[in-house]
């Protein structure tokens, strides 16, 4: 069983609603924009906060999330997102992070075959908390390519998968908390409902190689500590307290 420091984050099937989805040695809480569609790369905007109440063995993220299948037992998996997750990266400040899962398996964070290549650009590093930035997954040359703020900083070899993913058939961004035990008083972005005028925002989305438009399903598993507001097409509002 994975622990919450190494677990990345996971995608609920859409019209899941109920709270504090315990699996993989934790409990988690999501607000998903999703859409099914076959696509090579995906882009989002998003906010970047510096939620609190985070407990030193869970994290609250936000993220853009491509994947294989929807059955998350076995999908193949690419992550970009910022994190504020103390166990993994030893403070409360949101990082850049990737991840990847192969055939529903997790990996780790920033690592595990992801080959760096920007100097400037790196998973781990600390980001500015009350800023908006652009995050971007792409698949070139069979290849899954992670930009931030249209800054190509590295990727994962398709060989990962043995050259099989090289198109994403459900594509997701989402809030996600998590804890060991419960999510308790852990916030979701800023901490403020996404129903409510402040709240954290996942927007701009893009979809690549594909003719379809993009078109986000916004869902929440447990609305009455994170919920959502302002959706469009193309973009939400997303956050909450958490049990406080």
């Amino acid at each position: 069983m994975l622990s919450v420091a190494t677990v990345g984050a996971l995608a609920l099937p859409a019209g899941s609603a109920h709270a504090d989805v315990c699996w993989f040695g934790a409990c988690y809480s999501y607000v998903t924009g999703r859409q099914y569609t076959a696509a090579t790369g995906a882009s989002v905007s998003m906010y970047q906060a510096a939620p609190a109440g985070v407990s030193s063995s869970g994290h609250s993220l936000q993220e853009l999330a491509l994947q294989s299948s929807n059955d998350t037992t076995t999908a193949d998996t690419v992550e970009v997102g910022w994190t504020v997750d103390p166990g993994v990266n030893g403070d409360y400040r949101p990082h850049l992070f990737v991840f990847h899962w192969v055939n529903g398996q997790g990996t780790c964070y920033n690592g595990c075959g992801f080959v760096q290549t920007s100097s400037t650009v790196r998973p781990g590093m600390a980001l500015t908390p009350g800023t908006t930035a652009r995050f971007t997954l792409m698949n070139y040359n069979g290849n899954w390519w992670a930009y931030y703020n249209n800054v190509a900083f590295g990727y994962f070899p398709g060989s990962l998968w043995g050259g099989a993913f090289n198109t994403a058939y459900s594509i997701s961004s989402f809030g996600e908390v998590a804890s060991s035990n419960d999510i308790g008083c852990t916030q979701m972005g800023d901490g403020v409902y996404g129903s409510s005028s402040g709240s954290s925002s996942i927007s701009g989305f893009q979809l690549y190689g594909t003719s379809a438009a993009p078109y986000f399903t916004v869902t929440a598993t447990d609305p009455s500590y994170y919920d959502y507001g302002s959706v469009t097409p193309t973009s939400f509002h997303l956050g909450g307290p958490g049990a406080c």
